[in-house]
């Protein structure tokens, strides 16, 4: 009879979210895939941190589709064929009352980062036989899970040994700034002119809510940004926008806040990128049509890696920046072999 994998619904309660400014809840559930046979010895195991993208919590990536595979069905038929070894596979939830959060601390949204490497991953290692070690943890996910996999890598190399890039958010002129007029145009329809205005839309905004506000998301998306890259404890907010109110004027003072979070000015850090340098796996990839130009990132990413002589693998695929889960097939297989090396 063959062995059967299992996913464990871990509850974790966090001591960094308690007090967070959303009033998140600071109780987490967290799913974490065991492989086949388990149960059944005293193997230690690898493991992989998958981060889901913006509206998304780990919980999401075990759900059941008609049309797309869980991973846990994934990763049982890769397991099984032999294309990649057994492994233990985390999928943590950074999910806040605007979307998401970057997988950043912020004054705005909590201590999210702090949560992932402080809280989560010591706790995958008491109570879970893996192999507590850089070498044999990796850090992935796609779009803005995919940033928090880059980034925390970077920040943390003694953490993560191997990062798995699926259409980050990067290149932030490219992929944030045409989402700019959107927010302002959806804030003019929703009486939206000030700070204290946008402040009391998002008190009342909560994501259950039904019907929800005209072309919330395009709302919400900047805020969620906003928050994580410009905090600010100062306005009524709780962050500063890029630009203003009504006229959209451009604000540089608060653009270089954000691109001080941009993984290409990251890369011009000496720290970062040696933190890159060491790394088992540098893998990224990204539709040729992304909707939010991320290819382009992507590419440049990988130009900036190649002339610091950092080896790292830039794939494209034919293909927008939805329906992409297909393309952890690739990085799986890459994560599992850096693993043996």
């Amino acid at each position: 009879m063959t062995a059967e994998s299992q996913v464990i619904i871990e509850t974790i309660t966090s001591d960094v979210l308690r007090d967070n400014p959303l009033g998140d809840p600071f109780v987490r559930r967290m799913p974490v895939y065991l492989p086949p046979g388990y149960e059944d010895g005293d193997t230690r195991y690898p493991t992989v941190y998958l981060l889901t993208g913006f509206t998304g919590r780990g919980t999401l990536m075990i759900n059941d589709s008609a049309f797309d595979e869980s991973i846990q069905e994934r990763l049982d038929r890769l397991i099984n064929a032999g294309t990649i070894q057994p492994m233990i596979v985390v999928l943590p939830d950074g999910f806040t009352r605007y979307g998401g959060s970057q997988y950043l601390n912020s004054s705005a949204t909590g201590q999210y980062e702090d949560h992932l490497v402080k809280e989560v991953v010591p706790h995958i290692d008491t109570n879970y036989r893996t192999k507590a070690e850089a070498g044999f943890r990796a850090i992935g996910g796609k779009s803005s899970g995919g940033y928090g996999s880059l980034v925390q890598g970077m920040r943390h190399p003694d953490v993560f040994g191997a990062i798995a890039c699926h259409s980050g958010d990067m290149y932030f002129d490219y992929c944030y700034k045409p989402e700019f007029p959107k927010f302002l145009d959806a804030a003019a329809r929703n009486n939206i002119d000030s700070y204290e205005s946008l402040r009391d839309f998002l008190d009342a905004f909560t994501p259950k809510m039904y019907p929800k506000p005209p072309a919330f998301f395009d709302i919400l998306h900047m805020s969620a940004m906003s928050a994580c890259y410009s905090p600010n404890p100062d306005s009524p907010s709780g962050f500063d926008l890029p630009f203003t109110f009504h006229t959209g004027e451009f604000r540089p003072d608060v653009w270089q806040r954000w691109l001080a979070w941009d993984p290409i000015t990251l890369l011009v850090e000496t720290q970062y990128a040696e933190a890159l340098r060491h790394m088992k796996l540098i893998y990224l990839d990204c539709g040729n049509r992304d909707e939010y130009a991320l290819h382009y990132g992507a590419r440049i990413l990988s130009q900036r890696l190649t002339e610091l002589d950092i080896h790292h693998h830039h794939q494209e695929f034919d293909g927008g920046h939805r329906s992409t889960n297909f393309r952890y097939d690739v990085s799986l297989e890459a994560i599992s072999q850096a693993f043996a090396e």
